[in-house]
């Protein structure tokens, strides 16, 4: 058996979903530990595309248990439309299939509305989805959070409604917003709850089980480690935490029973949102990039900021998470152009600097260190993938070498036949990176 940690390397949008799925042919479980509905992962099987935002991205496989661990945000509408939407599709046919933690907070009305009034504000530079993951990340920190096991107790339900209702208001009120009904969101959520029930459980104590058991158990990060609330670039970040040390504080989980961590880095880089960005390509290279990428969000339909591979903030990730082996996506978006360039370093201060610095001054003023790799044609044909070009296996190669981990998988498109694997981590323990 393995327990396996897999974590964005980037700000996100690595193509986490792709490679989950793809490994789950050999998981059991596959858990997520933090983040809410902001987090869409895209998934491509047979020419069809699934987005999940809420579910892990083993939905898929016949006989994974998807879990929703402790410390998510959970918002019932957005997971309810996904349930049913799922089941239509013939999937999550068990309820056994999917498992929500009772302990996971509750993402309300007003934790949206909240989110989208500040994100319009003029002065706002962080930019959000709007998904109100923030907010409710804040009533957990203040202790007047709603948890998924509450509606489940229709008086203990509305009685912290009110309380939070009642905590909230002032900032609604003078952000311009309206009061919410309280009656109604109850009535609502309650109905929501009733839905959800035979889901909700310890996830924790799952996941214990499946662990002692020797089942395959598979953690999978939203986001990225470079939004880490605590280890990203700051104030530029999501507002939990998205470290492979997060699965085991958000799981309940002993850092002893991990096996491995394994990091998913795109070819270039993208980001979402404000912050400083040194490799960002402002020119018709990002514009090609953005578009051959399909550098859209997933959930909010945001357009990417687009830009070569960054290895100082990859050095930062694989320390912060321990990250023990990488995958490169989205190798295919890189196809056709004469050359590459990845980002080896920065230059701050007159200082030369090998790992991403977190003082948002210092990183707004980085200038990036480029070493120039020549390009690859595009595949001429399905027998033909461009990792047999010897410029791309150079360009994979020298990404290894200069971060000092092995690249265990490639990918070249978005089907699942397109990705190369190099490693099984489910073999066996002692097969992990």
């Amino acid at each position: 058996m393995a327990v396996v940690i897999v974590v964005g390397a980037q700000w996100g949008d690595e193509g986490k979903g792709k490679v989950v799925d793809l490994l789950t042919e050999r998981a059991r479980y596959v858990v997520r530990w933090a983040g809410g509905a902001n987090a869409g992962h895209t998934l491509v099987v047979d020419g069809k595309k699934y987005v999940t935002r809420l579910i892990p991205s083993g939905v898929l496989r016949s006989g994974v248990t998807c879990v929703l661990g402790e410390a998510m945000v959970v918002d019932p509408t957005v997971l309810v439309d996904e349930v049913r939407a799922f089941r239509a599709q013939g999937f999550l046919a068990r309820h056994e299939d999917l498992v929500v933690a009772a302990r996971a907070h509750l993402t309300l009305p007003y934790h949206r509305e909240l989110d989208r009034l500040r994100d319009e504000r003029p002065d706002n530079t962080i930019g959000t989805t709007r998904k109100g993951i923030g907010p409710t990340y804040e009533s957990k920190a203040a202790r007047i959070g709603l948890r998924v096991g509450d509606l489940l107790h229709p008086d203990r339900f509305r009685l912290q409604l009110a309380r939070q209702i009642e905590a909230l208001l002032p900032q609604l009120t003078a952000l311009g917003g309206a009061a919410p009904d309280a009656t109604e969101i109850a009535a609502h959520y309650l109905a929501l709850g009733q839905e959800l029930r035979p889901y909700i459980a310890d996830a924790s104590k799952l996941v214990h089980e499946a662990i002692t058991r020797g089942d395959n158990v598979m953690f999978e990060g939203a986001q990225g480690v470079l939004l880490d609330i605590d280890h990203g670039t700051y104030p530029y970040v999501t507002s939990s935490s998205a470290t492979a040390g997060g699965a085991c504080a958000g799981l309940g989980i002993g850092p002893t029973a991990i096996d491995t961590v394994l990091g998913i880095a795109k070819g270039y880089a993208t980001r979402v949102g404000g912050g400083p960005f040194p490799t960002e390509l402002k020119d018709a290279t990002g514009d090609l990039l953005r578009k051959r990428g399909n550098e859209f969000g997933s959930v909010t339909g945001r357009p990417r900021r687009c830009g070569w591979l960054d290895l100082p903030a990859l050095r930062l990730a694989i320390r912060t998470s321990g990250i023990e082996g990488l995958a490169l996506t989205k190798l295919d978006v890189l196809s056709g152009l004469e050359r590459v360039r990845i980002c080896v370093g920065y230059r701050v201060g007159g200082q030369t600097l090998e790992e991403m610095p977190l003082d948002i001054d210092d990183l707004a003023a980085a200038e990036p260190i480029y070493e120039d790799l020549d390009g690859w044609p595009a595949p001429g044909s399905a027998d033909t993938p461009p990792s047999a070009t010897k410029a791309a296996a150079r360009f994979v190669a020298r990404v290894g070498e200069l971060v000092g981990r092995p690249v265990w998988a490639t990918s070249w498109g978005a089907g699942r036949a397109e990705t190369i694997l190099t490693l099984d981590p489910f073999a066996s323990a002692d097969a992990a990176v």
